[in-house]
């Protein structure tokens, strides 16, 4: 039978239940179990696709398409493996769901309420995976903070599950706040219980507590949380700030954090979880022989979160490299002519990030031309593929107002163009192009040398594509498109002939890299940084 664990969270948001969840189930996974985690989230969005990046951070593709919470990033960098739809659950979900079968009649006219309705589907979704037969353990974090109202009917489902679960089946692991107050020179337990305390109100006694801090938990601080509220001592976990989200597994290792879950579960913990390539990736990661420093020109960088699968991707393909990767977050609207040369002194590459709609479009234009015509490294996602192509229509094919559909429905030459199919498309959502598509390379391309096959397989997340009209134009003159799509025809990949490293993808490559298997972009990439940086 399907074990399962749900992460609360207390006292205030942002503390890391994703990074405990995912680190939990990277020792559960060394162990030699199968697990999975899944994000339950309590805003009424549907999914976050149609939220702002500032709101939430950046939305997360799975391979069948699902816009999801940031969250299950982690978990797949952690764990390796893909999440999918069923991982990542909203409130807006639940009520779209019983909302529709209540309009289709299946509740027979009975009024339809927060309890049995609502709970009732959360606690079946919460066990779909489970009755996969796929998994081991099933990790179910709960979004936001206990107390909050939107949270209520998930706590309240947890509950209900628990109980009809029986013992041994389920635990609850509470992720709480001990803060260190300076004046008085310690740390202290009270929000702790609090928030604990609320949490029985509503039903649920944590199992195990998880305890972040900024310094470490002397036994006497133990053994007040454990007495006053109600777990084992050896169940008050010290979750203390890291250097690096990497370390926490080792970190919740020493705690005995996967011991105690698995005690609690009556699961074998025989096993000495199998850490090794996690090590090995980690010795790389702290110590690094060189150091480079990559532009990431966007329009949301003052939320570096809205970047957070690059970000991660330059970790895993630094730590391949032996290599430093300093990202400088550069706003797409201060990069202008004039000023190019001094925003990108000192680069060794520059990326330019995905994103949507108008603003910075000029400044990510102004960057490429400089990265192109000075033989720095340069790497383009989505719309950054896109603004490569519109640079190379004007600045070297001549076609002025070259530009995307997107920007401009009146550009006599879009050179980025919606698909004629989707012109008539009103839902926002109706017109992505979202998940796994398959991308065939040509040989002899840069793009097969990085990748090493011709058959490649990567996740997308937008609307407008490379105007084939236009590929001969663009080939004559150098750009060359190395990746297609087999059934479409459409250009997944583009990259310049004579350049040290331009290459750019309409595809979201940062979204499959993981500790265990590094993209093969982001490690040519900063390995052609570092080149050019030792070439200086």
């Amino acid at each position: 039978m399907t074990k399962y664990i749900f992460v609360t969270g207390g006292v205030t948001s942002s503390l890391g239940k994703g990074i405990i969840a995912a680190s939990l189930a990277k020792l559960l996974q060394a162990r030699g179990y199968k697990v999975t985690i899944q994000k339950f989230d309590p805003y009424i969005n549907i999914d976050p696709g149609t939220l702002n990046p500032y709101e939430h951070g950046e939305c997360y593709v799975t391979e069948d398409g699902a816009e999801t919470d940031l969250d299950l990033g982690h978990y797949e960098r952690f764990l390796n493996v893909p999440t999918s739809q069923a991982n990542n659950v909203t409130t807006g979900r639940i009520y779209q769901h019983v909302i529709q079968q209540e309009r289709e009649g299946a509740y027979l006219g009975k009024t339809v309420q927060v309890i049995p309705h609502i709970t009732d589907e959360i606690k079946r979704r919460m066990q779909l995976l489970g009755e996969s037969g796929q998994y081991d353990i099933v990790i179910t974090e709960l979004g936001g903070t206990v107390g909050d109202i939107e949270s209520l009917p998930f706590v309240e489902a947890v509950r209900q599950l628990r109980w009809e679960l029986g013992a041994n089946n389920s635990l609850v692991i509470h992720l709480t706040l001990v803060p260190y107050l300076a004046a008085a020179g310690e740390l202290k337990t009270k929000p702790t219980q609090h928030s604990v305390k609320t949490l029985l109100e509503y039903g649920v006694q944590p199992d195990i507590l998880v305890c972040r801090t900024e310094h470490k938990l002397s036994q006497e601080i133990r053994k007040k949380l454990a007495q006053f509220c109600n777990v084992n001592i050896n169940a008050v976990v010290e979750s203390i700030d890291a250097s690096t989200i990497y370390d926490v597994p080792l970190l919740m290792l020493k705690e005995n954090l996967d011991k105690t879950a698995l005690t609690k579960l009556k699961l074998s913990n025989k096993n000495e979880p199998d850490l090794d390539n996690w090590k090995n990736f980690l010795g790389k990661l702290k110590n690094p022989t060189n150091e480079i420093n990559i532009a990431l020109i966007g329009k949301y960088v003052e939320l570096p979160d809205a970047y957070k699968s690059i970000t991660e991707g330059f970790i895993h393909a630094g730590a391949t490299n032996e290599c430093k990767v300093k990202v400088s977050y550069i706003a797409a609207e201060s990069v202008t002519k004039e000023n190019v040369a001094e925003k990108l002194k000192g680069m060794d590459g520059v990326l330019v990030a995905p994103g949507f709609g108008e603003r910075g479009l000029d400044g990510k234009l102004n960057a490429i031309q400089y990265v192109r015509e000075n033989n720095i490294p340069f790497f383009g996602i989505c719309l950054g593929m896109q603004c490569s192509v519109i640079e190379f229509g004007r600045n070297v094919l001549g076609l002025k107002d070259a530009n995307s559909f997107e920007m401009d429905a009146n550009t006599t030459n879009p050179v980025i163009n919606l698909m004629e199919e989707q012109k008539n498309i009103t839902d926002m959502g109706g017109t992505m192009r979202l998940g796994a598509y398959d991308c065939e390379i040509k040989k002899g391309t840069k793009a097969f040398a990085i990748y090493g096959k011709t058959k490649i397989s990567e996740r997308h997340r937008h609307r407008y594509e490379f105007n084939n009209d236009y590929l001969k134009q663009y080939e004559a003159a150098g750009m060359i498109a190395s990746g297609f799509n087999p059934e479409t025809g459409l250009v997944e990949i583009v990259e310049l002939k004579n350049h040290p490293f331009f290459v750019a993808g309409q595809f979201h490559p940062e979204l499959k890299s993981t500790v265990a298997n590094p993209h093969p972009l982001f490690v040519s990439f900063v390995a052609a940084a570092l080149a050019n940086k030792k070439s200086k």
